[in-house]
């Protein structure tokens, strides 16, 4: 690093963080990413590696790696634990527990979410979600660990309920998800297994509201909904959890509580903010909403503090969704603020989202598309959606052999080659205790 530059420090590697960097790299400046993870993650694809579709690595590589031919960027690994926004400072721990003090001229701050469970954190260890590849991973091993156990067992109630998957939240996560494991049962697994039937596998996709992909165009939201029942997955619409344990998750329907034996549940149910959102609100007198995003300026910039900038999920501007877009949109257009202000611009501009739409894939060639008014199913929402998801992922080998995954996993043999299990992630969820109900809601 040079001394006098500009520095910037941005704190987070994912989508906005790297969007910014990248936007920077003619820029005068040096800049530091630091993040506690030593690679970028594309999200929307950890359900493919939860149920074996895809390698970890195709969709996580090294943040060294992304940025290595950015001579002005640095790597840290390390974790966030203090902003001191007066004395410009960023204060990290490293694994080692190695304390860091990270100067800074520009601060931009695009730490992501993680999961809410509305009051039930101790829901988290019942009912995982997906937001690192730790959690693909644990998710991967539970839930072929379930049909190995599934194998094993002679009891017929215990091996329903082995054979029970439970997605709780029919959001696009929810929704992926639910039609992987609900091929991985009835296409990919029934010749591998001699004493159990794996086409006899449950598969329940369980929605508080009233239709799922809620922020979808009805014509969709019924397309998605017919096509997973064809496929084999009971959607339970109006439906919430109500409470669960190790071996069961308590519904409240219409019709009243329902307690439904399920030793695999996946959490894909809402979002909270990384709390480094609520660090930078208390700083700096910002609101925050209730799923502790904090409200920025129209330039992504925080009251008081232009020269802290907060992107992504863990901000709250223009009632944007919590998808990709406005991450990447949002840190392309900060990495330029910032270059323009340091060549002495100052009629910039407010941050304008374009919206690309939305999409989210059911099956096999089949997926929901909703892009710039229009709307398409089945094989073209899916050739749609591969186009895309290719076109973000990092680096042409990645994206090739993507591309030579979903051909054998998704289109042809339906096979699911990446299915190693990890015992120590799926041994205490598998073979240990039943427990009881905890706290209902």
């Amino acid at each position: 690093m040079s001394e006098g530059r500009h520095q910037v420090v941005v704190v987070g590697g994912g989508f906005g963080g790297v969007r910014v960097t990248k936007a920077l790299a003619r820029a005068d400046v040096d800049i530091t990413v630091v993040d506690r993870t030593n690679h970028h993650l594309f999200q929307p694809l950890l359900y493919q590696v939860a149920t074996g579709v895809l390698p970890g690595g195709l969709i996580a590589p090294a943040l060294r790696g992304v940025v290595r031919k950015q001579a002005n960027a640095r790597v840290v690994l390390a974790e966030v634990q203090h902003l001191d926004l007066d004395g410009r400072v960023v204060h990290a721990v490293a694994p080692d527990g190695r304390r860091l003090t990270l100067p800074y001229d520009s601060l931009v701050v695009a730490a992501g979410c993680t999961d809410a469970y509305f009051g039930h954190e101790e829901w988290a260890v019942l009912a995982p979600g997906l937001k690192t590849l730790e959690d693909a991973s644990h998710l991967r091993s539970h839930i072929l660990g379930a049909f190995e156990m599934a194998e094993l067992t002679t009891d017929q109630a215990e091996r329903a309920a082995y054979l029970t998957f439970a997605v709780i939240g029919a959001g696009p996560t929810g929704v992926e998800m639910a039609g992987q494991v609900a091929e991985l049962a009835h296409e990919a697994l029934p010749r591998e297994y001699r004493s159990v039937a794996t086409t006899e596998a449950t598969i329940l996709l369980i929605e508080a509201g009233p239709e799922v992909l809620a922020a979808f165009a009805p014509k969709l939201q019924r397309y998605t909904r017919r096509r997973l029942r064809r496929m084999g997955v009971d959607v339970l619409l109006n439906t919430a959890a109500r409470a669960m344990d190790q071996s069961s998750v308590t519904v409240k329907s219409p019709d009243g509580d329902r307690r439904i034996p399920a030793r695999t549940k996946v959490w894909a149910a809402g979002v909270q903010a990384s709390p480094l959102a609520a660090m930078l609100a208390t700083a700096t007198g910002a609101d925050t909403d209730r799923a502790g995003r904090i409200a920025v300026r129209p330039d992504c910039s925080l009251p008081g503090h232009p020269e802290v900038f907060a992107i992504g999920d863990m901000v709250r501007l223009n009632d944007l969704p919590g998808v990709a877009q406005p991450a990447i949109q949002e840190g392309t257009y900060v990495g330029r603020l910032i270059g323009a202000r340091l060549a002495g611009k100052t009629d910039t501009q407010p941050f304008a989202y374009r919206d690309k739409g939305s999409m989210a894939t059911i099956g096999h060639l089949s997926a929901v598309t909703d892009s710039y008014g229009m709307k398409f199913t089945g094989v073209v929402g899916y050739t749609m959606w591969g186009f895309v998801h290719v076109l973000y992922l990092i680096g042409w080998g990645n994206r090739l052999a993507a591309m030579f995954n979903w051909a054998r996993a998704l289109t042809f043999t339906k096979n699911r080659p990446h299915r190693t299990i990890t015992i120590e992630h799926a041994r205490y969820e598998l073979t240990h205790g039943t427990g009881e109900d905890t706290n209902e809601a």
